[in-house]
């Protein structure tokens, strides 16, 4: 791996650590990474100041990244990904909200083994939304990934109003498999949100339809089988012929990159709420003030579950990296993570210069996994030796 490059840790510099990890998924919250890496620090001998800043790009624990930053939580219930009602919460600073979509439609709010790819709703998210404008909100920024649900954000504009029917006049039941049967989309009683300017925060560039669309790509994750997987397609098609042509706009939006994010919730966000696709690692760092908190730095410490390809393209860490970059002065970045794929070129490619992995110190996926806080705090050991002394 590569070496500490003492020119860059000038020993006049503030002592003062910035640490911005996503979650290990399935292991650690961002949060207990953080209080790991920090923990570990002090252990290694670290006097210094810890700016402790969990993040997220978009998906789970988005709301806690920013509650973290300053944002003031409001919890409220909303109907669940399979209509029970489930407490979510979405945060609030000043007139800007930030809504996860996982809060109110997650794979984590479905009991242990009982997927519903072919009935989970979006219709949570739009009662977020609808509160978040409530309470004042002009900015939302509308968080996707680690959802259950692929009914095209359909849901989510029922509960801002719209009523999809089928050819008997009856209304349209939840979830994407009954999109099929859509007959007629009547906007009507629809909330007029256009005083709001809405965000999507995703690193992800799927459209709706086709071979890399919702169904096609994310439907299996959710439970779908091949023949669910054309059955939530059809229902898509339908969906987006019905509310395109109801909307009547210049340009198809069901080719759009991030369309097909959240199970569809990006189409309906871009054609109904005229949501702008931001990368969620970018937006996130910006509603933090990141870069001012970085100055003074002598290093930045983040990390993911796995540093690999998918890494490269948006997620947390890279865009950590970048802004630490951008910086003026430019403050070095290493990683934690549970292992790395990538090779020390596209690590330093990528601008993170060292990667420290459990896996070099625990070999044993289910030991690593059960025991990820103290192997952390190990790591961020063997980072305040190399770095910070």
């Amino acid at each position: 791996m590569l070496g500490p490059g003492p020119a860059c840790l000038n020993q006049e510099m503030r002592e003062r650590v910035v640490v911005a990890p996503d979650k290990f998924k399935g292991s650690l919250t961002a949060a207990e990474v953080t209080a790991a890496v920090a923990a570990g620090l002090v252990r290694g001998g670290f006097v210094g100041e810890i700016e402790a800043l969990p993040v997220a790009d978009g998906g789970d624990g988005t709301v806690a990244a920013v509650v973290s930053a300053g944002f003031r939580r409001v919890e409220l219930g909303v109907r669940g990904p399979v209509g029970k009602h489930v407490t979510a919460s979405y945060a609030l600073l000043g007139d800007t909200a930030v809504v996860e979509a996982a809060q109110a439609c997650g794979l984590t709010l479905l009991p242990p083994g009982c997927l519903a790819p072919l009935t989970a709703t979006s219709r949570g998210v739009g009662e977020l939304i609808l509160t978040a404008t409530r309470m004042g909100a002009k900015r939302i920024v509308l968080g996707v990934g680690g959802v259950a649900t692929t009914d095209g954000g359909a849901g989510l504009l029922q509960a801002l109003g719209a009523r999809l029917t089928d050819d008997k006049g009856r209304e349209l039941p939840p979830g994407g498999a009954a999109l099929a049967r859509l007959a007629s989309l009547d906007l009507a009683a629809l909330r007029d949100l256009s005083g709001v300017e809405f965000l999507l925060a995703s690193d992800v560039d799927n459209p709706l339809l086709g071979a890399t669309g919702a169904s096609a790509v994310y439907g299996p994750q959710k439970g779908a089988s091949p023949g669910e997987v054309r059955l939530l397609e059809a229902g898509l098609r339908r969906w987006a012929d019905l509310a395109e042509a109801a909307l009547d706009g210049p340009v198809p939006v069901r080719d759009a990159p991030g369309a097909g994010a959240a199970g569809g919730i990006g189409f309906a966000a871009m054609l109904f709420l005229g949501a702008r696709m931001r990368p969620g690692i970018e937006l996130l760092l910006e509603l933090a003030s990141f870069g001012s908190r970085l100055d003074g730095a002598r290093l930045v410490i983040t990390g993911e579950g796995s540093l690999d390809a998918q890494t490269l393209h948006g997620k947390a860490p890279v865009g950590v990296a970048r802004a630490a970059a951008a910086h003026d002065p430019a403050v070095p970045v290493v990683a934690v993570a549970g292992r790395c794929t990538l090779t020390e070129d596209e690590l330093r490619a990528a601008g993170i210069a060292r990667a420290y992995t459990l896996s070099d110190i625990e070999p044993d996926l289910e030991r690593s996994m059960a025991y990820g806080g103290e192997l952390v705090e190990r790591l961020a050991e063997r980072i305040t030796a190399d770095w910070l002394t």
